[in-house]
């Protein structure tokens, strides 16, 4: 089932409070319930709209290409793409600053920082859209980073794992450094592995929707390691 159809029961089945829980409430009335809610769909779904609409506002506008990007994370059905623009356009026109948003998001998930990062994932895959990715977002990305406690090792190594090239520093992408021994690097690509991998994805709470998109990020983890085991002779 798609996230869309569980939001309407949201404002009753999920306390969020604080500006998500305001931003929940100006969607919830639009929407159709047909079963019970799964919280962190919610949390999740509604902290990516808010946090995406503020970096669409970094970069001066709501693109379509950023609009297809988020419904891409979220399989949005046909009939509910005009109000994904609507959320959008209310996240974006929100007073609220988007530090505020960020602070209760890594306040939510405090004690899961791997949904953090799936976080940064779907931020980094829309800002990248419109095939190319501004400074203003990339400040943005590092500040939403730095409120998710991410170090600036961490965030360079999720960028690099989503916009790098064939030049980047494959060690970085995989979380180690060269000197690092062929047992650590054995695993930190597990350890990459394992996260990114679907049953641990949904385990952890991300929509169903999401899998697919971290696909798109294991390619990367994978090159990085096969770049490092060519080199090492592993």
């Amino acid at each position: 089932m798609s996230i869309w159809g569980k939001l309407a029961g949201a404002a009753a089945g999920l306390a969020a409070g604080g500006p998500l829980g305001a931003l929940l409430g100006a969607v919830a009335g639009h929407y159709v319930i047909d079963r019970p809610l799964r919280d962190d769909d919610v949390v999740f779904a509604i902290a990516l709209i808010a946090l995406s609409a503020k970096m669409a506002k970094a970069d001066g506008e709501v693109s379509p290409s950023e609009i297809r990007a988020f419904e891409e994370i979220f399989k949005v059905p046909r009939q509910e793409r005009r109000n994904v623009e609507r959320v959008y356009r209310i996240a974006q026109q929100d007073v609220t600053g988007f530090d505020a948003y960020a602070r209760q998001v890594a306040s939510i998930y405090k004690a899961n920082p791997a949904i953090l990062e799936d976080v940064m994932d779907a931020l980094f895959h829309i800002a990248k859209a419109d095939d190319k990715v501004l400074p203003s977002e990339i400040d943005y990305l590092k500040k939403v980073a730095e409120i998710f406690g991410f170090s600036d090792f961490e965030f360079e190594r999720i960028k690099l794992s989503h916009i790098g090239g064939e030049s980047d520093d494959p060690f970085l992408i995989l979380g180690i450094t060269p000197d690092s021994a062929n047992d650590e690097i054995r695993k930190a690509y597990r350890r990459q592995a394992r996260e990114n991998h679907p049953d641990t994805l949904i385990a952890r709470g991300v929509p169903e929707e999401f899998v697919a998109m971290a696909e798109e990020k294991m390619k990367r983890i994978n090159e990085a390691y096969r770049r490092i085991s060519a080199e090492r002779g592993l």
